[in-house]
Order: C-alpha cells, then sequence, then structure tokens
C-alpha cells in the first residue's frame, strides 16, 4: 500500500499516539503533547513514511522547520529526501544577520526569524514549511512571509494537525497550499 494516502487506521495509530494535556498552559486549554508520538516508533517510522512519500516528487531543495517542534519532523524530513534543513527561530536565537517577522498573539507580539542566507542565496530555491500544529495561523503566516522575503518559492505548508477551531489553514491558503496530516 502506498503511504501517499493514509488510511483511517493509520490516522487513528496517529491520533491515538498523541496525548491530550488538560488546562495546559492555561485553564481551559487542551494541549496537544506530541512527545508520545515521538517515543511509539511505529507512530513516528508511519509518519515519517508517509511525509517521504508525499513529498518525494516535489523537488525540493530545502524544508524549513519552525521552532521548535517543526525541528524535528523536518529535520528528519529533509534527511529522508535528502535536502537541507533550515531553521525558523523566535527572535534573538540565531547567531548570524537575519530578517525577521512580528506577529501576534492572543496576549501580545512576538517575533520569529530566519538567517539572511539560510537558503544560501539560492533564488527560487524550493520550500517546504513545516511544524506539528496550526490553530490560529499565526507563526506559520510569520514565518512564510520571512521565507518569502528570501526570494525562495514556497511550495507547501505542512502540518501534523490542523485544530480547526480558530480557522488557521484559511488564513494560510491565501499565502501557499495547506497539508494536514490529521484534521481535529
Amino acid at each position: 500500500m502506498s503511504l501517499k494516502e493514509l488510511s483511517q487506521d493509520d490516522k487513528r495509530l496517529l491520533l491515538d499516539s498523541i496525548r491530550s494535556v488538560e488546562n495546559f498552559p492555561k485553564e481551559g486549554v487542551v494541549f496537544k503533547d506530541i512527545t508520545t508520538l515521538l517515543n511509539n516508533k511505529e507512530a513516528f517510522n508511519l509518519l515519517m513514511n508517509h511525509l517521504e512519500e508525499k513529498y518525494k516528487d516535489y523537488n525540493l531543495d530545502y524544508i524549513a522547520g519552525i521552532d521548535s517542534r517543526g525541528f524535528i519532523f523536518g529535520a528528519a524530513l529533509a534527511d529522508r529526501l535528502n535536502i537541507g534543513f533550515v531553521p525558523v527561530r523566535k527572535k534573538g536565537k540565531l547567531p548570524s544577520t537575519t530578517v525577521c517577522e512580528k506577529y501576534e498573539l492572543e496576549y501580545g507580539f512576538d517575533e520569529v526569524e530566519i538567517h539572511l542566507d539560510a537558503f544560501r542565496n539560492e533564488h527560487h530555491a524550493r520550500v517546504l514549511l513545516i511544524d506539528d500544529i496550526i490553530v490560529s495561523g499565526g507563526t506559520a503566516y510569520a514565518a512564510a512571509n520571512l521565507i518569502k522575503k528570501l526570494n525562495v518559492d514556497l511550495v507547501e505548508m505542512c502540518f501534523l494537525m490542523n485544530i480547526q477551531i480558530l480557522n488557521g489553514a484559511e488564513r494560510l491558503e491565501k499565502v501557499a497550499p495547506v497539508y494536514s496530516v490529521l484534521e481535529i
């Protein structure tokens, strides 16, 4: 069976491997903890095989992963596809010249940044942006804008889960196609 498309049983295995933590980080929030997927070799391998199969024919040059859980999936996938990995970090974490993008949170503002030479100054390099979860889409939207500032082609944005309550995926579709492994 091809892993380009996951079966309902495959999706259930992935979903069941993610722990829900009530009232974290604040009252009323149900946090989706992916550490239990990462330490489940069957689930993690299924996910990475699926993503490798899905993206192997996209002719990607780089995968950009959003701080911090996007690093895990992005670096693993970049290794499988034999391409470069680029971290999109929270402000103040990168040591060289960066470009940054401010975005709004429910309780204020934050910023993400990327090295100015993150894509080795290759114009029109093909880039996949990856992270674990999309809710409002604010961080991913800022990361996508950063990537586009560097004159590369943002081919798609990929997420393990789309939590549909705040319609973040719809917002992001205006920037680039969005793929979510799981819809919640």
